[in-house]
């Protein structure tokens, strides 16, 4: 069943341009066509560059946009037709420094925040304390909000946003700009909703951060659609195949474009360090074996090269998702 339904979703925009004096404006389309169905209970990752559409979709999804053109359904309910029902039923983590009185304790901003949402009074505390166990700060709930680090905010907006127990939940790049300690427990807490049968979306720009969490994916750019499915759907779409590393003496930016007429290349590119070179080959091939052969049989018969090692790997999530952004509308858009 599912909990978000997405129909040929547009939404435009009106850019002004020219000066003080002579002002015109020019409409951008922000969002052309985007058809998704997100599963009740499942992690769905949304992935794309800045500008893509990403957090568009998430404003019209969360009724902070209205949609030019289409439908977006959650849980069956119209969006746009019924907001308010809508917002009873979604929690929306937007993070930043924002969004809290900084001279009130972490427990202080939740119990007024649970007041807002009309939480009954009997509910409020537990509530409260089981939000602030689930982000980890139950340690620091008495401590001013001005003294938490970017990372304890973070999690104190999920925290908010999980008050009225929301039945889908829509995080907005949670863990961008964190040390790594505190990316780690936040994506524990948001591994904990999922189990707990929460629907997540999630936006972000860590592939791998994508590659642990999401049960499907999407790449978004130019505000369309360029291929949804599992980690390994989008490999397939990508072409993605053996990657190598290649540390030589000798390489030059002359070799990278030899390579990339070959067949089976992607791409490749090559990092200059101190005594010896980097050669990073993507490759659209899935055996090993046959990788290293194409590799080895493209630099042997170049004498001013001198190989010193290979190392190979299996394409991950970031290879494809690099693969697809570079080739831009890979065909129709799902």
């Amino acid at each position: 069943m599912s909990a978000i339904s997405i129909e040929n979703l547009h939404r435009n925009f009106k850019r002004r341009n020219g000066g003080l004096f002579r002002k015109s404006s020019r409409e951008v389309c922000a969002l052309r066509g985007i058809n998704l169905e997100i599963e009740q209970g499942s992690l769905f990752g949304l992935l794309g560059p800045n500008g893509a559409g990403k957090t568009t979709t998430v404003k019209i999804l969360t009724t902070l946009l209205l949609p030019s053109s289409g439908s977006v359904r959650i849980h069956g309910i119209d969006v746009a037709a019924d907001p308010r029902q809508i917002r009873g039923q979604i929690g929306y983590a937007f993070g930043g420094d924002k969004g809290f009185y900084d001279r009130l304790s972490a427990r202080d901003n939740l119990l007024f925040f649970a007041d807002l949402y009309q939480l009954p009074l009997r509910d409020q505390r537990r509530r409260v304390d089981e939000l602030l166990e689930l982000v980890s700060l139950a340690e620091r709930q008495a401590d001013r909000v001005e003294t938490y680090s970017r990372g304890m905010k973070q999690r104190l907006h999920i925290a908010r946003s999980l008050l009225h127990n929301p039945s889908v939940i829509f995080l907005d790049e949670p863990t961008n700009g964190l040390d790594p300690v505190a990316a780690r427990t936040i994506r524990a807490a948001v591994s904990q909703l999922r189990e707990a049968g929460k629907t997540i979306l999630l936006t972000t720009h860590y592939m791998f951060e994508a590659e642990e969490l999401c049960d499907r994916l999407a790449v978004i750019d130019h505000g369309q659609i360029l291929v949804e499915g599992t980690a390994r759907d989008l490999a397939t779409a990508a072409q993605s195949g053996i990657a190598a590393r290649i540390e030589t003496r000798g390489s030059n930016l002359a070799l990278c474009e030899a390579l990339t007429q070959l067949p089976a290349v992607i791409d490749a590119s090559l990092e200059f360090l101190s005594d010896r070179e980097l050669l990073t080959i993507r490759t659209s091939l899935t055996s090993s074996e046959e990788a290293e052969e194409v590799i080895k049989k493209c630099l042997e018969n170049r004498e001013e090269i001198t190989l010193l090692h290979i190392s190979l790997r299996e394409p991950t999530l970031e290879d494809s998702y690099i693969t697809l952004v570079s080739q831009g509308n890979i065909g129709t858009p799902v």
